[in-house]
């Protein structure tokens, strides 16, 4: 029996850390300030308000992890690996391109699925493609929102001239994951 700790189990997830206590100092200091400008119940009108948009949004960051739980126990991971991976090169990332272009949903679905790829085996930069290309090519908001708007011609023209840039975003992002020390792999 070894007391050498295993090197392919994964570190608990620390339930605070940075950026959650960097978050709730601010949330202290707008409490505060508000607090001193409104009095209690300023805060408490705040408190509440913020309430019911926490009840609504809650259902849909459930749902966006529980699609990433899904594709999780779905994708192998030597698929995405292949696919998608850190070392799938040019390939990874015109797919993971491909695909946040045509991913539909919000920040709720794209950011849990991402983290998911993450987990299964894609590589940062196929990653960064990915999300980088959900948030400025996004066919799906596109067409819906964009077109009736600005027309076709500008929607094209714009999403030609994005094209590229996901694609770059993510060439960036794996040769950062390898000289930053600690960095994502």
């Amino acid at each position: 029996m070894s007391l050498q700790p295993d090197p392919s189990a994964k570190k608990p997830r620390d339930l605070i850390d940075g950026s959650t206590l960097f978050v709730l100092a601010l949330v202290l200091a707008g409490a505060v300030l508000v607090y001193r400008r409104d009095g209690w119940p300023g805060v408490l009108h705040i408190l509440a308000e913020d309430s019911w948009l926490f009840l609504d949004i809650l259902p849909k960051v459930l749902a966006g992890c529980l699609i990433g739980a899904f594709v999780a126990a779905v994708l192998p991971r030597e698929f995405v690996s292949r696919w998608i991976g850190g070392d799938s090169g040019l390939t990874g990332l015109v797919i993971a391109t491909a695909i946040g272009a045509i991913m539909p949903g919000g920040p709720f679905t794209i950011y849990p699925l991402a983290g998911t790829l993450l987990a299964v085996g894609a590589g940062v930069g196929p990653a960064v493609a990915f999300v980088t290309s959900w948030t400025l090519i996004g066919l799906n908001r596109a067409i819906i929102w964009e077109a009736p708007f600005l027309g076709v011609d500008f929607v094209t023209t714009r999403m030609l001239v994005s094209l590229p840039l996901p694609v770059v975003a993510g060439l960036l992002a794996h040769w950062l994951a390898r000289i930053v020390p600690g960095g994502p792999r």
